[in-house]
C-alpha cells in the first residue's frame, strides 16, 4: 500500500528506500532504530506543535533529542510552542501518532528541521504509517517541505 508520504516523494522525484519493521506501541524511535540495525540519532522523529496562537508546525528532530521549545518559539518568533494533543496532532497531519510523516500532509504547516540532520548523509523518518520508515537524503526535506533549518536539539 502506498502511502500519501510516499505519493508526495513520487512526485518530487525523491529516491528513497523503504523499511518497514515490526512496530510497538509507544516504542517511539528507539524501537524503530533497534528493529532496523540503525543508529538512532539518524532516525527523525516528525512532532506536531503549535505556538501560543496555536498555529500548528512540523519539527523533525534526531529521535535520541529533544526539542527546545524555549528555544524553537525565540528562532521562530513566537511567545511559545508546545507538543500538540495527539488527537490535535492527527487532525493536523491527517496521520496518526507513531505514524506521522512530514510529507503529504492533510494542512499545509511550516516545517523547522534541526540542522545538524541536515548534516547527516542519510536519515530515516516515517512513511507514512505505524512501522514504516523511509531513508533520504536529508537535503531532500528542505528541497521538497521548504524546510526552515533551526537550532533546538538538546540531550536528554
Amino acid at each position: 500500500m502506498v502511502t500519501q508520504a510516499e505519493r508526495v516523494l513520487r512526485a518530487h522525484g525523491v529516491a528513497y528506500t523503504e523499511h518497514p519493521y515490526r512496530y510497538e506501541e509507544k516504542g517511539g524511535t528507539a524501537v524503530s532504530a533497534r528493529e532496523l540495525g540503525v543508529d538512532e540519532h539518524t532516525v527523525v522523529k516528525t512532532l506536531i506543535m503549535e505556538d501560543d496562537e496555536r498555529a500548528p508546525i512540523i519539527v523533525l528532530m534526531h529521535g535520541d533529542c529533544q526539542v527546545s521549545t524555549k528555544s524553537l518559539a525565540r528562532q521562530i518568533g513566537a511567545r511559545s510552542v508546545q507538543p500538540c494533543a495527539p488527537e490535535v496532532a492527527d487532525k493536523h497531519s491527517g496521520y496518526q501518532v507513531g505514524g506521522t510523516s512530514a510529507f503529504g500532509t492533510k494542512r499545509a504547516m511550516p516545517v523547522y528541521v534541526e540542522r545538524t540532520i541536515l548534516d547527516l548523509p542519510r536519515v530515516h523518518l516515517n512513511g507514512g504509517r505505524r512501522g514504516f520508515l523511509i531513508a533520504l537524503d536529508p537535503q531532500e526535506i528542505v528541497r521538497v517541505l521548504g524546510a526552515t533549518p533551526v537550532d533546538v536539539a538538546t540531550v536528554p
